[in-house]
């Protein structure tokens, strides 16, 4: 679809509710208004009413084809034929794709070279020119800014912009159409963009209606800038960690984010990367979603006790673009968690009949074996001794408790290992 209507002036304050409706009128037809769903799982965590704002069914899989294509709707003629750049390694250069696409804009994305296959596929398949730079977002995003300094394309940021901010303030629209008693909206946090637009939009609105709605937000505590940041009262650059929630693992807050989110973000928790991986097994289990990492971080606040007390409460799965060897990596990491893939080491004496032994016990309390590693050789073994290392499936804590137990009392002394 192309776009050929006069482009609206672009947003030079923070966006207002009123530029925010306006928005949800541009992306109308481009961007879904996606299912919300209910999770009596949740529920019973929380001790209140918890829905799912599924975005993870989006258009591209994410929320970010809202922001960029309010964004690229902002542009004029003259910009629109020099064409717009981005860099991303995943939701926010297929956002851009689609979007340009569908206005007829030529657009260049800069993405580093380790890219997931199926995102860099996807970003191709929209239409857009991928160039793979550097082992990392930062360099790419460099390479793209001198792109756009070369070429005159218009450099579109992933959260950093009011007109992106108010396209995903979108969601808060919906949010409130959808469950229009909620009491607390929990977002995700990386750069600020989608959380700052919520924040907009839901307060904007519980103004109108004379009643409150709270936000919070989430970020992995391994890529926790804002926590910092508002201590500090301005945006700071911390040093992130690897972390699996890799789409919000952004190093410093928006400039036009901080703000909004310092002002209407009612709070800011963190959560551990096993606490997402359990949270991601749980969205695959019991509400059959599938959603990436940083997409689960609102789900692990309500499971870890984070997020407690606040009413009805919708949670944002902001996507699931998810590689499959990574989703596959995380379920063991979910599963570890939980407690229901445990690893267990067994010093035996080396003579016939211990390793069936051994797996008979665990066969009688139910367990399942699912790797052995039986060595003569390492350190901390004497004559005479292996070790016996085995990976089992056990049904939770209570269970790979019970099989520990029925070990020792038959004179084995297991110890758990770490995965």
């Amino acid at each position: 679809m192309t776009d050929t209507s006069p482009a609206p002036q672009t947003l030079a304050a923070t966006p207002t509710l009123a530029d925010i409706e306006a928005a949800q009128r541009t992306i109308a037809g481009v961007a879904r208004v996606t299912p919300m769903e209910t999770s009596q799982f949740l529920a019973e965590v929380l001790g209140s009413p918890v829905h799912l704002k599924c975005e993870n069914l989006q258009r591209t899989g994410a929320y970010k084809v809202r922001g960029a294509y309010n964004r690229l709707s902002t542009l004029s003629p003259e910009q629109r034929a020099k064409g717009v750049v981005a860099a991303s390694a995943g939701n926010h250069a297929q956002g851009v794709a689609l979007a340009a696409r569908e206005l007829g804009i030529p657009a260049t994305i800069f993405t580093p070279v380790g890219v997931a296959l199926p995102k860099l596929q996807a970003t191709r398949h929209y239409g857009a020119d991928v160039v793979l730079r550097g082992h990392s977002v930062e360099e790419a995003l460099s390479a793209a800014k001198d792109f756009a300094a070369h070429t005159g394309a218009v450099f579109i940021p992933p959260f950093d912009h009011p007109a992106v901010i108010a396209g995903q303030g979108t969601l808060g629209l919906e949010i409130i159409d959808q469950v229009p008693d909620v009491d607390t909206v929990v977002v995700p946090i990386g750069g600020g963009g989608v959380i700052s637009g919520i924040a907009l939009a839901v307060k904007g609105m519980a103004e109108r209606l004379g009643r409150e709605i709270k936000v919070i937000g989430v970020q992995a505590e391994n890529a926790a800038a804002y926590p910092s940041s508002i201590r500090a009262g301005e945006p700071v650059t911390i040093t992130t960690t690897p972390t699996i929630a890799d789409g919000i693992a952004v190093a410093r807050p928006g400039d036009w984010n901080f703000p909004i989110i310092r002002d209407l973000v009612d709070d800011i928790v963190t959560v551990s990367d096993d606490e997402t991986a359990r949270a991601l097994l749980v969205l695959l289990e019991r509400a059959k979603l599938v959603v990436e990492a940083a997409g689960a971080v609102g789900v692990a606040a309500i499971m870890s006790g984070a997020v407690r007390d606040t009413g009805r409460t919708v949670v944002l799965l902001s996507g699931g673009n998810i590689d499959p060897l990574m989703m596959e990596r995380v379920i063991t990491r979910g599963l570890v968690a939980a407690s229901r893939y445990i690893g267990i080491r067994i010093m035996l004496p080396d003579r016939p009949g211990q390793l069936a032994r051994v797996a008979q016990v665990i066969s009688d309390a139910g367990a399942n074996v699912v790797e052995v590693l039986h060595t003569r050789h390492g350190q901390g073994l004497v004559i005479n001794e292996v070790a016996l290392d085995l990976s089992i499936e056990s049904r939770g804590p209570e269970h790979a408790q019970e099989v520990m137990q029925r070990l020792h009392e038959v004179g084995f002394r297991p110890e758990l290992l770490e995965h």
